[in-house]
C-alpha cells in the first residue's frame, strides 16, 4: 500500500509526437503520490498518442471515498488488494477482462488468480511489497526486526518515530505483534491491539507520509512504513535500514482498475495492458522501488534491486509475511473506531 505521499495534482507532459501531431485522446489516472514513473507515462503517451493526467491520493480510504462520491473525472485508480475487492463488490470497478489482454501472459503465476480478483478480470498488477520497520542505525543500533520499534520503542527512538497513516497496514502490524491475525474478530485481541497503540502513540513524533524525503534529512529516526520507500531513503542515506518484524508483517499488492464511470475506457484498457509488459513494469519498479509481479521484468530492473534486502525478503522472515485481506465489515468497523481514537 505504498509509497510516499507528496500532495499534488500532477499533469503529465503533453505528447510530443513525430511531426507535432495532436494527442489522440486522454487518460486520467488516480494514484498514490510519488508512485508513478514519469518515464513510464512519457513512453505510454508517445506510444499511444494519449495525454495522461495524474492526480495523487494519500490512502486507500481517501481514494475509495472520492470514487464513491462520483463526479471525480478519473478513469483509473490503483487500490491495494484489500480495497480492490471493495471496488469490485460495490460496483466501482469495470470488468475489463485483464486476463484476456495480450500482455497478461507475463503476469507471474502467483498473481494470476488472487482471492481479491479471481481470474484477474478487473485488475492489472502494479507493485507489491511489505510493511516493516525503517530505522536510522546511526541513531539506534539495536534490533530492528520487531514491531516493538514503534509499539514499545527503545529510549533512543522515543519522540523520533513516524507511523504511516494507513489503517489496514498499521492495524495489521499491531495485531500480529500481539499474537493475533489482521482480520481477527476476537474482541480480546482487538482490545489488546488498541491498548498497545494508544500507549505507544505519545512516543511517536508523527503520523505522516513523505519518508523518502524526510527521513534522510533527519526529520525522524524510525518509522513503520513500506519497503520501497525505505529503499529509496537508504539510497539517500546508507545508515537507514529496513527490518522485517519477527512477530509478523503485512504483505500487499496494488493493482490498476478501470473505474465504472470512466470516460476513456479504451485508453484505460490500453494502459492496463501496457503495464503488464516486462520492460514497462520494470520502469514502474525502477522509480518506486517495489517488486511488480511481472515475469521477465527482472532483466530490465536496476542492478541494485536484485539483491536489495528491502525487496528480497530474507529466508528467515519469509514465512512471517501475511497478505492483507479485506476484513469483514464488523471487524473493519472496530478497526475504524480504534483508528479514529488513535488519530484524533
Amino acid at each position: 500500500m505504498k509509497r510516499t505521499f507528496i500532495p499534488s495534482l500532477v499533469a503529465a507532459a503533453l505528447l510530443v509526437a513525430a511531426g507535432g501531431a495532436q494527442a489522440a485522446g486522454e487518460l486520467n489516472l488516480y494514484n498514490w503520490g510519488n508512485y508513478t514513473s514519469p518515464d513510464l507515462i512519457k513512453k505510454f503517451e508517445e506510444t499511444h498518442g494519449i495525454k495522461v493526467t495524474i492526480t495523487d491520493y494519500d490512502s486507500n480510504s481517501t481514494a475509495l471515498a472520492k470514487v464513491k462520491a462520483g463526479g471525480h473525472g478519473f478513469d483509473m485508480a490503483v487500490p491495494s488488494a484489500n480495497f480492490v475487492k471493495i471496488f469490485i463488490e460495490e460496483g466501482l470497478a469495470m470488468n475489463t477482462r485483464v486476463d484476456q489482454m495480450e500482455n497478461f501472459k507475463h503476469v507471474a503465476k502467483e498473481w494470476r488468480d488472487p482471492p481479491w480478483d479471481p481470474g484477474r478480470q478487473y485488475s492489472a498488477p502494479w507493485q507489491w511489497g511489505s510493511v516493516g520497520m525503517v530505522v536510522d542505525t546511526d541513531v539506534y543500533g539495536g534490533d530492528i526486526n520487531t514491531s516493538a520499534v514503534f509499539l514499545d520503542p527503545p529510549e533512543e527512538l522515543v519522540g523520533k518515530i513516524n507511523v504511516a497513516p494507513e489503517m489496514s497496514d498499521i492495524m495489521g502490524l499491531t495485531l500480529l505483534y500481539v499474537g493475533s491475525e489482521p482480520c481477527t474478530a476476537d474482541k480480546v485481541a482487538l482490545k489488546k491491539a488498541r491498548d498497545v497503540l494508544v500507549a505507544a502513540k505519545p512516543k511517536w513524533l508523527s503520523m505522516d507520509y513523505g519518508l523518502v524525503e524526510k527521513m534522510p534529512r533527519g526529520d525522524f529516526s524510525a518509522a513503520a512504513y513500506w519497503n520501497g520507500a525505505a529503499f529509496r531513503a537508504r539510497l539517500a542515506k546508507p545508515s537507514i535500514k529496513f527490518g522485517y518484524p519477527r512477530e509478523g508483517f503485512p504483505l500487499w499488492m496494488d493493482s490498476v482498475v478501470v473505474l465504472k464511470d470512466a470516460k476513456n475506457v479504451e485508453n484505460a484498457k490500453l494502459f492496463q495492458n501496457f503495464i503488464m509488459d516486462p520492460e514497462n513494469a520494470a520502469m514502474i519498479s525502477a522509480f518506486a522501488r517495489y517488486a511488480n509481479g511481472i515475469d521477465g521484468s527482472e532483466k530490465y530492473m536496476p542492478e541494485d534491486m536484485k539483491d536489495a534486502v528491502e525487496i528480497q525478503i530474507p529466508d528467515e522472515y519469509k514465512d512471517k509475511g501475511v497478505f492483507l485481506a479485506a476484513c469483514p465489515k464488523e471487524v473493519n468497523d472496530i478497526h475504524t473506531a480504534i483508528w479514529t481514537e488513535l488519530t484524533k
